[in-house]
């Protein structure tokens, strides 16, 4: 869109209109939005009707303009009164300003859908648009607004995706969700992958209540149905069920378990006084050069610990071929596998817009404002920091699955 004022047209509209504060000059430019508003209005009737107001010599049409209605209307800009053209046979339908509407709905509704996305209450809303537009909100009202998003959304969750991910992340929020008169809860899980070009993406959102290897099944098909093909390696936080489904779908993926849960599963039960040496000793696993050296300080731990913390040493051991996954590969690769907090600050993003919520009184609710909230991410996204250098490191690893798509 280009400038409404080159700097020379400011400074004589300015000059012209005395303009001296922000105030007056507030005023000058709801005037100028007014007429802006009313020569919209007036070329919607001359398309309407095929000719200009004064070239009668070019008309082709029963239709004539018959005078004008006027009324007063609100927008973001203020309260303003303007004059609807009409028409002799009342076939003329406005988009600019549509016939019975007082308030500009189209901008109120993206400001509602825009508040409502960034984790605002019904009352914040209502007073927000109280004290801007003088009209009450109620709770009804922004929920029927928010409904309009929800054939978006669905559409946006069956949407072809694309056949190839490097990485794809797994992780979960929780949420209180009405169900049948009671609260309970219920597990929002999201997808995130990294394409060909280092772009994270949202691939879709599961609302379930428990996690299983048959959830996660109906989950991963999805994506398959929608043009996922292949997958080079699954990050996930530990998810009950997840490891087996993968597997039937997508058999070549490998799969990481987040090292970070790992490590706060692990010092759960482990006492205050001891946290300090336990995490020291710990640590020797993780950031071992290979494997191998891995699994020795697994076993020194083990040593150490394993009397006193069975239950630790019983995780790592039973789960150290999904933990071990990134030793195979370079620090760059390692970094962005290894845990799932490259999704974290999304995570963070949607606790922030849903911190105001109790509770949800649906599926479909929830759905909605997290679907919202991907939007908005979109807008804010990254490709993922020095990616060409780990694009080719994949590409040394897995060959054609991935070259092909370069």
């Amino acid at each position: 869109m280009g400038k409404l004022f080159t700097r020379e047209q400011a400074r004589q509209f300015l000059k012209e209109n005395n303009l001296k504060d922000a105030g007056s000059i507030g005023d000058a430019l709801v005037a100028q939005f007014k007429d802006l508003l009313q020569e919209a209005l007036e070329a919607e009737m001359d398309h309407e009707l095929g000719y200009s107001k004064y070239d009668w010599k070019n008309k082709d049409s029963s239709n004539s303009r018959n005078g004008h209605t006027k009324k007063t209307i609100k927008s973001r800009f203020g309260e303003m009164e303007i004059n609807t053209p009409r028409d002799t046979n009342g076939e003329f339908e406005p988009v600019a300003v549509k016939k019975h509407e007082r308030i500009l709905s189209t901008s109120v509704e993206d400001m509602i859908i825009s508040m409502y996305a960034k984790g605002m209450s019904t009352r914040d809303i209502n007073a927000h648009m109280s004290k801007i537009y003088g009209v009450d909100i109620s709770a009804d009202m922004v929920s029927s607004i928010t409904d309009k998003i929800l054939p978006v959304a669905r559409e946006w969750q069956n949407r072809p995706l694309n056949e190839f991910y490097a990485i794809i992340y797994l992780d979960g929020v929780v949420f209180n969700v009405n169900q049948e008169g009671q609260v309970g809860k219920k597990t929002a899980y999201v997808i995130t992958g990294i394409t060909i070009e280092g772009a994270r993406d949202v691939l879709g959102i599961w609302i379930g209540e428990a996690e299983s290897a048959k959830f996660w099944m109906s989950a991963l098909v999805s994506i398959k149905n929608r043009g996922v093909k292949d997958i080079l390696i699954a990050s996930i936080d530990g998810l009950s069920g997840f490891e087996q489904a993968i597997e039937s779908v997508f058999p070549q993926t490998e799969i990481q378990r987040c090292i970070v849960h790992q490590i706060r599963n692990s010092c759960k039960f482990v006492g205050w006084k001891d946290r300090k040496r336990f995490c020291n000793d710990m640590k020797l696993i993780y950031t071992a050069p290979n494997e191998e050296a891995g699994l020795d300080a697994l076993d020194k731990f083990e040593s150490i610990w394993g009397s006193k913390y069975a239950y630790a040493m019983k995780s790592w051991r039973n789960n150290w071929k999904t933990l071990s996954t990134f030793f195979k590969y370079p620090g760059e690769i390692r970094k962005i596998i290894y845990t799932t907090n490259p999704i974290e600050g999304f995570n963070r993003v949607i606790r922030k817009a849903t911190k105001n919520k109790s509770s949800f009184p649906t599926d479909d609710a929830l759905f909605k404002l997290l679907y919202l909230v991907v939007i908005d991410s979109y807008e804010k996204r990254q490709t993922v920091r020095d990616w060409s250098q780990m694009v080719n490191q994949l590409g040394v690893y897995f060959g054609e699955r991935v070259t092909k798509h370069l």
